[in-house]
């Protein structure tokens, strides 16, 4: 198969001829129509992710059709349309039994545990517990944005944000993650405010829901404090660094709730612990969403609520692929980029 390929930390990262991918046992082998570039992938090349072993082919976040399944597979066959959680669960453990397989202790991720979707081919295990169904009329590039982005957004907007219509929520970060969660968010009724430090970034956002957008700057938290009346109901860290994640904090009014999505590499941010008790604020992370829980956000999709297919901004063959992989921490695209490997 022709994929991306890194043989070092921080190396080039080239398009190379590789052996396809073996189908697990209980797993399947999925031929990629269209896979997210994403930060996190710039995490894994930077060396930032224990997981990955070099050589390595990255990308997390994929929608294609099923090539082949392993012994043991119930609920697929070859030619089915689907996507998956960039979380895979075991399926065995009490984690992934009770639907909770973001955190299963056994998890693999394409991407990172093994090689990824940045290929003609990647494997999935567990393929009844991982893999779903991709709706008639949803294509494949919207469906790529699902696996990680838009799904840990559903999340992190929903069950562990806890957004109710009314409610303020900053965003911080108008990246793939964040846009996703403006745009969830203002379905559900809430009132978004948007901070980013690119103009064309804050635009999108605008159009899909934020009634505020704000500059990052040094006074961020007083403006979003300002514009909300007292501080958001809820903060979304959707960049990961040490200011993102303590001015989301400082954002919030009394009681407010903060959701740390964005993956911190070296720096542990200095939150504020003494707000944090005396307003009793809830500091909690989301890590992705169980394959169990798309159908609520599907049904959002099927019922024209929500439109994933508006955060994409291109597609990409390898050779641009590999440029934007690079250069992701750096110069970030405004929207999801997606790489099309079978063009």
């Amino acid at each position: 198969m022709k994929a991306l390929h890194y043989e070092r930390f921080g190396g080039p990262v080239t398009v190379a001829e590789l052996p396809d991918p073996v189908v697990p046992d209980g797993g399947a082998v999925i031929r990629v129509e269209a896979s997210g570039l994403c930060r996190s992938d710039w995490h894994a090349w930077a060396g930032h992710d224990d997981s990955v072993r070099l050589p390595h082919v990255p990308g997390h976040e994929f929608a294609g059709v099923v090539e082949a399944v392993g012994p043991g597979v119930t609920r697929w066959r070859q030619g089915d349309r689907v996507t998956a959680p960039f979380v895979n669960g075991c399926g065995e453990c009490e984690w992934c039994r009770s639907g909770q397989a973001q955190v299963c202790p056994e998890q693999t991720q394409p991407g990172f545990t093994h090689w990824g979707s940045h290929a003609e081919l990647v494997a999935v295990r567990a393929a009844d517990t991982n893999l779903v169904r991709i709706p008639d009329g949803l294509d494949a590039d919207a469906a790529a944005s699902l696996g990680c982005r838009f799904a840990t957004a559903f999340r992190a907007v929903t069950a562990r944000a806890r957004i109710q219509p009314g409610d303020w929520l900053a965003v911080y970060g108008a990246g793939g993650v964040g846009l996703s969660a403006v745009m969830i968010a203002s379905a559900l009724g809430a009132r978004v405010v948007a901070v980013d430090r690119s103009p064309a970034a804050l635009e999108l956002a605008a159009r899909l829901g934020a009634e505020h957008t704000v500059a990052a700057s040094a006074d961020t938290a007083d403006q979003v404090t300002a514009l909300t009346g007292g501080g958001a109901h809820a903060a979304i860290d959707a960049v990961g660094s040490p200011e993102t994640a303590a001015a989301a904090v400082r954002s919030l009014r009394r009681r407010g709730r903060h959701v740390q999505v964005g993956l911190l590499a070296a720096a542990v941010p200095e939150l504020p612990l003494d707000r944090v008790i005396g307003w009793e604020l809830d500091v909690l992370g989301s890590h992705g969403m169980a394959a169990a829980d798309y159908p609520a956000m599907l049904d959002l999709v099927a019922a024209g609520r929500l439109n994933p297919r508006q955060l994409v901004g291109s597609a990409v063959g390898f050779a641009e692929a590999a440029r934007l992989l690079e250069t992701a921490d750096s110069a970030p695209p405004t929207g999801i980029a997606v790489l099309h490997p079978q063009s």
